[in-house]
């Protein structure tokens, strides 16, 4: 008879009959719990994710053409993450319309999400919200014609999974490089070489060899969401983390 035959035997027999009602009672309980987890957690989420949106459209802390952060729940997320050494991985362009605050993003394709299901796509509901200090660039009223007229022109594009410069495929940091540039003229961060990055994490040689197999385009432009970030042309006026 196998030795784990014979310990449960040993202790059912010991147990009884209202020791089986106890370990009942135990994982139905703990059944329970998993359950209750698996399905409050996103809805949870997504409560809060509105309660933040609602906060910061009453409180008027936004401005359309703020740029919003996140990190993305996204498969590729945690390579963007150690490649940029950042926990930012995501990022979009804010703009009121018809009295909703949306956010304008890259991502399959692009094109404009509401703002508290934007932030409940991210981990932990965490957010922050930056602006070109008016030191730099006053955006005027026909600045913002500018940019969404530029905006328009990437919308329906698709995602840009190889981060590429042209535009015909956008991912997200590049979609705001863009749009600030082509409108008024303002390199909103540095534009670096692919070889700059850390791509020495498994997560990243992964994607990598995945994207490109052996043939990394080593020299090719790419701007990060933590590039933009970090900017100091930008300054916080929202944090939610």
């Amino acid at each position: 008879m196998p030795l784990p035959f014979v310990w449960l035997t040993s202790v059912s027999m010991k147990l009884g009959p209202k020791g089986y009602l106890v370990i009942a009672v135990v994982a139905l309980a703990a059944g329970g719990a998993v359950a209750r987890s698996l399905w409050m957690g996103p809805w949870l989420l997504e409560k809060a994710a509105a309660r933040t949106a609602k906060r910061v459209s009453v409180e008027g802390l936004l401005r359309d053409g703020d740029m919003i952060f996140h990190t993305s729940r996204s498969r590729q997320s945690r390579a963007v993450q150690e490649a940029t050494r950042s926990q930012w991985s995501h990022c979009g362009i804010l703009a009121k319309r018809s009295g909703q605050w949306l956010v304008y993003e890259a991502i399959q394709p692009v094109k404009s999400t509401p703002l508290a299901e934007w932030i409940a796509r991210g981990r932990e509901n965490r957010i922050v919200v930056k602006r070109l200090r008016e030191s730099v660039h006053k955006l005027s009223a026909t600045d913002l014609v500018k940019m969404d007229s530029v905006g328009k022109t990437f919308a329906g594009k698709s995602y840009d999974a190889l981060f590429g410069w042209s535009d015909e495929r956008i991912y997200c940091s590049e979609l705001i490089w863009k749009i600030y540039h082509r409108a008024i003229g303002v390199e909103i961060a540095p534009v670096q070489r692919l070889h700059e990055f850390d791509l020495t994490s498994p997560a990243v040689k992964i994607l990598l060899e995945k994207r490109y197999g052996k043939n990394v385009p080593l020299q090719d432009s790419v701007v990060s969401p933590v590039a933009i970030y970090e900017s100091p042309l930008l300054e916080t006026v929202f944090e939610n983390r």
